[in-house]
């Protein structure tokens, strides 16, 4: 394995010059960072991080608290966050945020302290008010995406207008007779149901029905999985009075829906309309009619925001901000009038 004594002597420079111009830290002229540089790649010898963090002070890596590994949204939106940090040297550490109150401590109060890495970008957290505590005590930059809280910078989609817009839609094409299928806050989450998500696609779906005069919304709960669409879907359409349409909190529980159509006979738009949410990979194939989030470009603005908190020569420079994300209503098949 090629060291950096190596490396010094073939780019006929000390060890601490080429310190100084792996990390870029230190004054070396650009000729001598540039030759050490092609020392290096010919050498093959790569930083490791503790040396790297010894000689610059930094790990180059970001932290990322994640709810769900295994779903496409957040996927998407990690792939978004690496294409900004892989190109500047960046690594990402994966944090997983459970149910479980003793892994939440451990995350908080000992994993996140032991200064692994220089930013934290925490992804749709619901988050107590004793965990935000502990990650603005850490005195790293901290981005939210998806966290409607003004303890830190959070970039963020109105799920409120997103509920709207989607219910607004099925209100102009003439149902009346909508349903909407979501998750429901746990008696034991740790956070505020202001704050969640589905209850804010649920108040906006709930402000549409109420502007269009109907006074009793119907609202099926379900995991934001296929399944659970599903399961709710059958037991909506199974029902003495099934709805003509249905608003689905993401496209995975539409896809559901789909299916529970498809089981049932009925025809989809014919039958039944449906919409969901997020602006799934195969929301197309599926010819679904969605509210597109644009994930992976999410994840790119999450990107960006934590590298100018950590280049910025001060945190008054970072220029953090909380920032409203677009959203698009895509209008496919899925949708119709209701039937005659």
């Amino acid at each position: 394995m090629i060291g950096i004594d190596e490396v010094a002597r073939a780019a006929g420079v000390s060890t601490t010059t080429v310190s100084r111009a792996l990390s870029g830290r230190g004054r070396v002229s650009e000729a001598t960072r540039e030759r050490v540089r092609q020392t290096a790649e010919r050498l093959g010898y790569v930083v490791t991080a503790a040396a790297a963090t010894l000689a610059s002070g930094r790990a180059q890596n970001v932290g990322v608290v994640v709810p769900l590994l295994d779903r496409w949204f957040f996927a998407t939106v990690l792939d978004g966050i690496a294409a900004q940090l892989a190109p500047r040297g960046y690594d990402l550490t994966l944090y997983a945020l459970t149910d479980d109150p003793a892994q939440r401590r451990g995350l908080f109060e000992t994993s996140l302290r032991r200064r692994r890495v220089d930013g934290l970008i925490v992804l749709s957290g619901l988050l107590t008010d004793d965990e935000v505590a502990h990650v603005t005590g850490l005195g790293l930059p901290v981005v939210g995406l998806g966290v409607p809280r003004g303890d830190f910078p959070s970039l963020r989609v109105d799920d409120t207008a997103v509920g709207r817009v989607a219910t607004e839609h099925l209100l102009q094409r003439g149902h009346r007779d909508i349903a909407h299928i979501s998750e429901s806050l746990p008696a034991t989450s740790p956070a505020d149901p202001e704050f969640e998500i589905p209850s804010r696609r649920r108040r906006g779906y709930e402000a549409a029905m109420a502007d269009a005069g109907i006074r009793a919304p119907r609202f099926a709960e379900a995991d934001f999985t296929i399944d659970g669409g599903r399961r709710a879907a059958h037991a909506l359409l199974r029902s003495a009075e099934p709805p003509t349409a249905i608003f689905a909190a993401s496209d995975e529980m539409a896809y559901g829906v789909l299916t529970a159509a498809r089981e049932l006979g009925l025809s989809v738009p014919g039958d039944l309309s449906v919409i969901g949410v997020d602006g799934h990979v195969l929301a197309g194939l599926f010819d679904l009619t969605t509210i597109d989030q644009f994930p992976h470009a999410q994840g790119e603005r999450a990107g960006e925001a934590i590298l100018a908190a950590l280049e910025a020569p001060t945190p008054a420079e970072a220029g953090l901000a909380a920032a409203s994300l677009p959203f698009e209503l895509v209008v496919r098949g899925s949708t119709a009038g209701p039937p005659a």
